[in-house]
């Protein structure tokens, strides 16, 4: 039985054109100060909201995380037995959450009850709560509250899986994410410019000058570094070793094709990677960004320097951790053979040949540990 971690390592280079795809409050693209120089920067959080966009245009399973819970569970319920009336519902519903210190309370403003923080529920779990409430009329006593925090805890929807969720009323509902997403920067400095931008009325009159409408909209251009792992046996823990598996090819593809929509109108934005390498390793995941703390120069194109830089500090790391058992590269870029760096030419390709290594190790993974 092998009890050895196992990580995947997603590393990716992206070109993006003027755009504005992750805003700060001012509206201005967020940024970041790295080797001395201001750098593009979208946040994790942007671009897993755009992985869970994706996983649902592909069908794949995946939860609602809202504050509107109670109202969720109610529905639910009178989804299962319509004689049940929206007030009786309601209270059911917040009384079994309150049973394992969810708290749901009538939000003035809003007109609905309430939690304090955004919670992420599969539809497996809110289906077999709605189902336990439904059978039981003492949802507070000791036996209540063990079954609905086991429901809450089994049936994770893959987003949930991988990224986890943080109960602060309650951490025993806490799931732990199988999955972590950098910050993307760019490989190099960036300097904030500005679309000046006017429109003009459609039904103004000829002898009018001037237009209707005017201000400035702040963009960049990069070339970004995107990177993501995943642990596959917390994975495992969470779905299982099958789905873990089929999963994992689900997180490649969601990783490599989705993109935050930030002002994608505006801009027309919607790149594909310029390159991608996958890692299996045993011992730890890497990040490979200090490939760019020295940023690129270049007047003539990031893409390539920075996939040079990228595959010198592999080597370099590789020195420091132990050797992996795969890394696969699919490349917009010619690249010189290279035996650490098996090349696909198809992302079809790349995700076949990690599933069955995968598939593979998961035989003799021991997901206890």
């Amino acid at each position: 039985m092998n009890n050895k971690n196992l990580y995947l390592d997603l590393s990716v280079i992206q070109t993006v054109p003027s755009s504005n795809i992750n805003r700060d409050d001012t509206g201005a693209p967020k940024t970041a100060f790295y080797g001395g120089v201001t750098r593009a920067r979208v946040s994790s959080q942007s671009w897993k909201k755009a992985m869970r966009d994706y996983f649902k245009k592909e069908n794949e399973l995946v939860g609602t995380r809202t504050k509107e819970v109670a109202e969720y569970l109610a529905q639910k319920m009178q989804t299962l037995d319509d004689t049940l009336d929206k007030k009786t519902a309601m209270e059911k519903s917040v009384t079994a959450l309150g049973a394992v210190g969810i708290k749901a309370k009538k939000d003035k403003t809003a007109g609905k009850m309430l939690t304090g923080a955004l919670l992420l529920v599969s539809p497996g779990q809110i289906d077999k709560l709605a189902k336990y409430v439904l059978k039981h009329d003492d949802l507070t006593d000791k036996d209540a509250k063990k079954e609905i925090k086991q429901i809450l805890k089994e049936d994770n929807s893959l987003d949930l899986a991988l990224f986890g969720r943080m109960v602060a009323d309650n951490p025993e509902l806490n799931v732990d994410a199988s999955a972590q997403v950098a910050h993307v920067i760019s490989t190099h400095e960036i300097v904030p410019e500005y679309d000046y931008f006017t429109a003009l009325d459609d039904l103004q009159s000829n002898d009018t000058n001037g237009a209707a409408m005017l201000g400035t909209v702040e963009y960049d251009s990069a070339t970004l570094y995107r990177y993501a792992n995943v642990n596959i046996k917390d994975l495992a823990k969470n779905l299982g070793k099958t789905n873990a598996v089929q999963s994992i090819a689900a997180f490649i593809k969601a990783f490599i094709l989705s993109m935050p929509t930030g002002k994608q109108n505006t801009f027309a934005n919607k790149t594909l990677p310029n390159y991608v390498m996958l890692t299996l390793r045993t011992d730890t995941p890497v990040n490979l960004v200090s490939a760019f703390e020295e940023p690129v120069t270049s007047k003539n194109g990031y893409v390539e320097k920075s996939v040079r830089k990228l595959e010198r500090a592999y080597k370099s790391a590789n020195n420091l951790v132990e050797e992996p058992l795969l890394n696969i590269v699919l490349s917009q870029v010619e690249l010189p053979n290279d035996e650490q760096f098996k090349q696909v030419e198809k992302l079809v390709e790349l995700i076949d040949q990690v599933t069955a290594t995968l598939t593979k190790v998961m035989q003799d993974e021991d997901t206890n540990d």
